[in-house]
């Protein structure tokens, strides 16, 4: 009798087993089929990726545009150098050409606002000299006569003349998305050329005094 009533509880706990098993699998079957559906990950993976792609194609762009304008700006105030270097005297109306220079140079981006300065200096030392006059963008004196000029430390003949252009050009970040640009700061691009008279002793500006 014993062994007759632990038969009927052994299969009275498998019948329980069972049921619990089939409750277990009918909850768990709606999951199964919703780890199985791939319909919506494509566009959850669009949505993530294509923000990143899109900041890493405006980035690569930005700092194309951004070289490219550097690189104009390095030609622009290297060709103002040589050119006066070139010259025997110069004027106000020679001075106030190299704003062609720089138009011509920097196209086609557009050019706005920016400053140019041009000097001539007479070394008196080694990296020091005098300025003898110069000339900006706008037809001002940025140095007086007389003044005392940095010069690099490799251009140590006293003596010789120089010629110096300074050109510094603003640049606006996010040229692709002129609303957002409007709200980012503007980073200047200058470079700087110093070259020597070629033929003579000094490049005079006769009338850049009066």
């Amino acid at each position: 009798r014993d062994q007759h009533l632990r038969q009927r509880e052994l299969l009275r706990m498998k019948t329980v087993a069972a049921s619990f098993k089939r409750s277990i699998s009918g909850l768990s079957r709606p999951f199964r089929g919703f780890a199985k559906d791939r319909k919506g990950a494509g566009a959850v993976e669009f949505a993530i990726i294509v923000p990143l792609l899109l900041m890493g194609y405006l980035g690569a762009f930005e700092v194309s545009v951004g070289f490219g304008v550097a690189r104009k700006v390095a030609h622009a105030s290297n060709t103002i150098a040589d050119v006066l270097a070139q010259q025997k005297d110069v004027t106000k109306a020679t001075l106030d050409g190299m704003k062609g220079v720089v138009k011509a140079a920097l196209s086609p981006y557009e050019v706005g606002c920016y400053t140019l300065k041009m000097t001539g200096i007479k070394v008196t030392g080694p990296g020091t000299g005098v300025v003898t006059w110069s000339r900006d963008q706008s037809g001002a004196t940025p140095y007086a006569a007389g003044t005392p000029a940095t010069l690099p430390k490799e251009l140590t003949t006293v003596g010789t003349f120089l010629v110096r252009s300074e050109l510094v050009v603003p640049h606006k970040l996010m040229l692709m998305a002129p609303d957002i640009s409007s709200t980012l700061k503007e980073i200047n691009i200058s470079k700087t050329y110093y070259y020597q008279q070629r033929t003579g002793t000094e490049i005079l500006c006769k009338d850049c005094t009066s």
